[in-house]
């Protein structure tokens, strides 16, 4: 195995040794403190642009599995501490290493993970090259940004995927990133979904004469896409949505609200969401380096807040008949403490209260 380095925007170097494809990768370096779930994690859009580091010390021991990933790895890089080049599983189909060439994917191990936690803890989230010399120039590094994000990850084509139950509700699902979850999540719940490209007009959803509208994940600084807020803006009061993450971000910013971006964001599946209209603190799975700025949404209601840092989580837009929430309620990976709020967008569909 070869030796490479990941260096840091402001020069900090770290040697570890090569896995995946060749060649060289600028990101922006994140962390994501789930002790399961690599494989959600590498196949899920909203890591678009990004080298993620996994802050668990062993990666690949379950293998690589079609059936679990969540999207189209869009990862730029990865960096682990230690990878499994014999997985124990069943269900395997073949190693991380194998699968991160065949995507085009660099990845890194061998370095300490805890010591860069800690860095990015302390210092923001900031961009880093995986490479095989230091660069004397970081003139690249340091320009690097994630920008039109969305447009990258969104699906061309129009699917539509039925309901697995008798069926009660019509659903358009605006893809900004979605993960496969959600389609899934709904489909149980009865639900037909057609997945819709992110650059459909607000009056070609209405067209199709959905029974609500689903706000995906999705990657990127939600400010960047100002066509999207205008088609959410336009929908907002004629029909129900639910907004998921970026679909959350993006629902309140067509409210006149703001967002603003955190210092290392929230990535993992141990996050604490405390509900403001009960007793009941949640643990939730989330991807996301922004945030919603709740006291600027006039038009909506706090309804959850982020436990260690009370940042916004989620907001009720009772007259509008619309809620979001910041985090992930169909998990894969994580908890599904939060699922129930599919069901409650199926009973809004239905005539119930938003």
């Amino acid at each position: 195995m070869k030796n490479a380095y990941l260096v840091l925007q402001d020069g900090q170097v770290f040697q570890g040794t090569r896995f995946g494809a060749d060649g060289s990768a600028v990101g922006e370096l994140v962390f994501t403190t789930g002790m399961c779930g690599y494989l959600e994690t590498l196949t899920d859009p909203s890591y678009y642009g990004q080298i993620v580091m996994q802050t668990y010390p062993l990666i690949g021991n379950y293998g690589v599995i079609e059936e679990d990933f969540e999207g189209k790895c869009c990862v730029r890089g990865y960096v682990v501490r230690e990878w499994c080049g014999t997985p124990s599983n069943f269900r395997t189909q073949e190693n991380l290493d194998s699968y991160l060439k065949r995507q085009g994917i660099v990845a890194l191990c061998g370095v300490d993970t805890r010591e860069l936690t800690r860095i990015i803890r302390e210092h923001g989230v900031m961009n880093a090259i995986i490479c095989d010399e230091i660069p004397a120039d970081l003139g690249a590094v340091t320009g690097y940004a994630v920008t039109k994000a969305v447009a990258s990850v969104t699906g061309s084509s129009v699917t539509v995927y039925p309901a697995l139950t008798e069926e009660r509700c019509r659903v358009s699902l605006l893809d900004y990133g979605a993960k496969r979850n959600i389609i899934r999540s709904l489909q149980q719940r009865g639900c037909t979904v057609t997945v819709l490209p992110a650059t459909v007009t607000a009056e070609e959803v209405l067209e199709g004469n959905p029974d609500g509208v689903m706000l995906s994940n999705g990657p990127g600084d939600p400010g960047e896409n100002e066509f999207q807020i205008r088609q959410i803006r336009e929908l907002l009061g004629k029909v129900p949505i639910f907004g998921i993450c970026l679909g959350h971000q993006l629902t309140a910013l067509a409210a006149g609200g703001s967002t603003y971006k955190l210092k290392y964001g929230h990535r993992g599946v141990n996050q604490p969401v405390r509900d403001l209209a009960g007793p009941r603190t949640f643990i939730t799975s989330q991807n996301h380096g922004y945030a919603v700025d709740a006291g600027s949404v006039s038009c909506g209601k706090l309804r959850y807040v982020n436990a260690n840092d009370g940042t916004c989580e989620g907001i009720d837009y009772p007259d509008l008949r619309a809620f979001t929430v910041q985090f992930h309620p169909e998990a894969c990976s994580g908890p599904k403490d939060t699922s129930f709020l599919f069901d409650r967008f199926v009973e809004m569909m239905k005539g119930g209260e938003a």
